[in-house]
């Protein structure tokens, strides 16, 4: 767990720092965009990424409609790049008034509580032994992200190569319904 969550760390929390200060409409956007799509190796992450991010805007545009979230929707159609989560999650929420520090915080327990409820679901785990595992790590939190304080996507890095390779399998893994 430790493992994946710094390579969130690294790998995502730059992505996060660079679009939290843009918009859709900033040339240099487009860059972080392309970056992005094209670090996304696992082709189940990469659709499952686009597809979490297209849902994404749409559950916010119902919560803010008075943001425009559909923009984004439609610059990233008119670029043809997928509404990859970990953008369309930073620019919907900074546009609606978060704070980047919310935002980093929100994504790493999302990412947290995603993996321990599969590993509760898989009898790894027991609920209980589950959220005292989440409470740990929000200890953790801190750590990962004051070691990402101000890094831009032209530092984000991938540090557990051993989970990429796993996770290149997940198509193959029978029972795929229960992992994340």
């Amino acid at each position: 767990m430790n493992s994946y969550l710094q390579q969130a760390g690294s790998a995502e929390i730059p992505f996060i720092n660079s679009a939290f200060l843009l918009t859709e409409k900033s040339p240099e956007f487009q860059t972080v965009a392309e970056e992005y799509d094209a670090q996304l190796l696992v082709p189940s992450l990469y659709k499952a990424s686009a597809v979490q991010g297209r849902n994404w805007l749409k559950l916010l545009a119902t919560f803010y409609p008075e943001a425009e979230l559909k923009t984004i929707t439609h610059w990233f159609a008119a670029q043809e790049i997928p509404p990859h989560f970990t953008l369309v999650f930073t620019l919907a929420l900074q546009r609606v008034g978060f704070e980047l520090k919310e935002l980093q915080a929100m994504y790493l327990h999302m990412l947290l509580r995603d993996q321990l409820s599969a590993a509760i679901r898989l009898g790894f785990l027991g609920p209980l032994e589950g959220h005292q595992l989440q409470h740990d790590f929000y200890a953790v939190f801190e750590h990962i992200l004051a070691a990402q304080a101000g890094k831009r996507y032209g530092e984000a890095t991938r540090s557990a190569f051993l989970l990429d390779a796993a996770q290149v399998l997940h198509e193959d893994i029978y029972s795929k319904l229960f992992q994340n």
